[in-house]
């Protein structure tokens, strides 16, 4: 199964036989004051330096949010999409939970997009699938549905099950569905790592599609975050997980997409491996001292 996203000029495959995708999360306001404060005066220039870094360090797709109260989000995301992609050649997700905000981007980006998202209530499938057959992109399927987030695996599977069929009925092809099994935080739940990682397989196993999340929820809350979200994305990685909406600028996330990659067999020769370490060895040698 592969899920193919493009920009202007740079395609990306998503896929079990393709290395692990890291989607940039960083162009969000959520939960980022400053961010939030630079967006509603107009200063885009925060936006633009996360955009280069996270292309830097690796995303091969930059998520892309203007989810601010208040304000006029179609606007703005329109801008943010037009922003990010005159400064990097990767692809976008554009990231919504307004329909009219959703329409507006896509009619603006030069490509085929990833939207996020959708969920498995009847009422989100109908504001967001038809936007996403009009406009050919791919769309993330969250697996919940109008029970909520259920913690028993098979009710995830029910409910990305529907979001695939529904998503087929209109013209969308599996391989453009990308469903997220629902990362949450261990902090509050213990055995919510264990019942992601039991869904995922399931979902892999029966719909064969691409699976995705939101890495970061699964630590959110504890100390030490960043191996927390490491050790869940190898783990994920194993259960069928092909992508992540994640920080690349973490090393340690960074460096565990890479390790795993090399362990899964979707890193010839550790080239890429090989690569990051020659470059970060490059960095900290060119880094001034004292």
């Amino acid at each position: 199964m592969q899920t193919r996203l493009a920009s202007r000029s740079r395609e990306v495959v998503i896929g079990p036989e393709h290395p692990f995708v890291v989607i940039g999360e960083r162009i969000n306001p959520t939960g980022r004051k400053v961010l939030q404060e630079e967006l509603k005066a107009g200063d885009l220039s925060r936006v633009e330096a996360d955009a280069i870094a996270q292309a830097g360090a690796g995303a091969a797709v930059l998520d892309v949010n203007a989810g601010i109260p208040g304000i006029d989000e179609a606007a703005l995301l329109t801008q943010l999409v037009e922003l990010v992609s005159s400064v990097t050649e990767v692809p976008l997700s554009i990231d919504s939970a307004t329909p009219v905000a959703l329409e507006a981007a896509l009619a603006a980006y030069e490509g085929k997009a990833l939207v996020n998202s959708t969920t498995g209530e009847a009422r989100h499938l109908e504001q967001v699938l038809p936007l996403v057959a009009k406009h050919g992109a791919a769309v993330i399927g969250m697996a919940n549905d109008e029970r909520g987030i259920s913690m028993d695996p098979q009710v995830r599977l029910e409910a990305a099950r529907t979001i695939v069929e529904r998503a087929e009925g209109l013209g969308i092809a599996r391989e453009d569905v990308l469903i997220d099994p629902l990362a949450m935080t261990v902090g509050a739940d213990a055995k919510s790592g264990v019942v992601f990682l039991e869904a995922a397989r399931m979902i892999r196993d029966d719909l064969g599609v691409n699976l995705i999340c939101g890495a970061s929820n699964s630590s959110f809350g504890l100390p030490g975050r960043h191996a927390v979200t490491a050790a869940f994305l190898a783990l994920g990685m194993t259960a069928g997980l092909t992508c992540a909406i994640a920080n690349p600028l973490e090393t340690e996330v960074r460096r565990t997409v890479l390790a795993a990659d090399l362990l899964l067999g979707r890193d010839d020769y550790a080239m890429r491996w090989i690569a990051n370490f020659r470059a970060e060895q490059a960095a900290a040698e060119a880094a001034p001292t004292g």
